[in-house]
């Protein structure tokens, strides 16, 4: 029997969470958005917990969060919440577990929807049952001892637990956060339901159009090789509107690269001692990289030297970029300590509306009311500002980048 006890009372209308990125939106996450609706009802309604200005690879987002979280509303998400900064650029797992932790707090959501290469909800429910299980840490530091990397010793430890059919799932990128989202929604014991659908088109990482439909990762590598009309070309009509506008105001595209030597100087006046409060594993991979630190002359070339078979490139990428953003992970908050809003339209307000009778968790809408909640948050908000700050001066346009604008900017509100 599984351990998700799904109780939740048939309406007329639901409410679907996603947890997005858009970096940017492409017609993958449209087609997600029919299909979810197909499923629920035309009438369904979306929240999205959307990551802000950098996201959990360890990158800056093509775009900034506000001209992101306008394209979701205009394209069918009806109200988009942030995913603080300390969840967005963490691991699959705490990634997760803090937009699970905010879709679970608005009190409205009924599904929680998100793409998958397998488009099997159970067997991904059966992957985040067994990773739960009390056997599951004993097996996988018997498989790490083998030297193998992280993922592949996992997959062979949940092959012991499950089938080994069931454990190559997370072979695949999209299918291993459905699973840690399908946890994370265990360990609330929340009563929101999982909801996959297939993933169609270009694969995740894929840099060659399969089908109609691009990925982002593709998108992308077009705007930073310079085939910028070919990359809008496969944009949806609104992501293509929201981006040439951000373009023509100097703050689009944003790539780690415009801010590469700023970053280079931040961790060659790092000590190894500094280094060593990055590396949330204590495995001693902080050495590696303080090490190439000290002469790499990009940070492409920097990771390329640091990654080994067991330290993904990605788990790399995030040390560095909090290293750049002055975060360390035995500092991050433990719970997320607001509800920030980016956009909304009228049903997005609606449910806002809803919300403020029945959410966990205080709804911020006005930057200025961070003050009167209590100390943990104004520091979160704090650490926003300054990430933001320092992600402007990656804009193509220094004079776009003024300081100081999360205390400037509220939502963007829709009809």
């Amino acid at each position: 029997m599984s351990l998700f006890c799904h109780r939740i009372e048939v309406k007329s209308v639901q409410t679907a969470g996603i947890i997005i990125e858009y970096n940017p939106m492409h017609d993958g996450h449209l087609y997600l958005l029919e299909q979810v609706r197909a499923q629920l009802g035309a009438d369904t309604a979306f929240v999205g917990v959307m990551s802000g200005n950098f996201v959990q690879r360890g990158d800056f987002a093509l775009l900034r969060k506000h001209a992101r979280a306008r394209a979701a509303v205009e394209s069918g998400v009806d109200l988009v919440l942030e995913l603080p900064l300390p969840w967005a650029v963490a691991s699959a797992e705490r990634f997760a577990r803090g937009g699970v932790e905010i879709l679970s707090a608005t009190g409205v959501v009924t599904h929680l929807a998100f793409g998958s290469e397998c488009g099997d909800a159970a067997a991904l429910e059966r992957l985040a049952e067994a990773l739960h299980c009390e056997a599951f840490p004993a097996l996988l530091r018997r498989e790490l001892e083998r030297g193998d990397s992280f993922p592949a010793a996992r997959q062979r430890a949940l092959a012991q637990l499950t089938s080994p059919k069931d454990a190559a799932l997370l072979s695949d990128p999209n299918n291993i956060l459905g699973v840690e989202y399908c946890k994370a929604l265990l360990q609330k014991k929340s009563a929101i339901r999982p909801l996959t659908v297939r993933r169609a088109g270009t694969p995740y990482h894929g840099t060659d159009l399969v089908g109609a439909q691009p990925s982002a990762t593709l998108l992308r590598t077009l705007l930073r090789s310079g085939e910028r009309d070919r990359a809008l070309a496969l944009m949806p009509p609104v992501v293509r509107r929201v981006y040439e506008a951000e373009e023509a105001a100097g703050r689009a595209p944003v790539f780690r690269e415009n801010a590469e030597r700023a970053m280079l100087a931040r961790l060659r006046s790092m000590t190894e001692a500094d280094f060593a409060r990055l590396d949330e594993g204590r495995e001693g991979l902080y050495r590696r990289l303080y090490e190439t630190s000290r002469s790499a002359c990009s940070i492409e070339a920097l990771l390329d030297e640091t990654k080994t078979r067991r330290y993904a490139r990605t788990r790399l990428s995030r040390m560095v970029l909090w290293a750049y953003l002055g975060l360390e992970p035995a500092a991050f908050p433990r719970q997320v300590p607001y509800l920030r809003v980016l956009a909304a339209n009228g049903r997005g307000r609606e449910l806002l509306g809803r919300m403020r009778k029945c959410a966990g968790l205080p709804i911020l809408t006005k930057p200025a009311d961070v003050r009167e909640l209590p100390p943990v948050a104004g520091e979160l908000f704090r650490q926003e500002v300054r990430a933001t700050d320092l992600y402007t001066l990656a804009y193509p346009d220094l004079f776009a980048a003024a300081g100081g604008t999360e205390w400037r900017e509220g939502p963007v509100i829709l009809p």
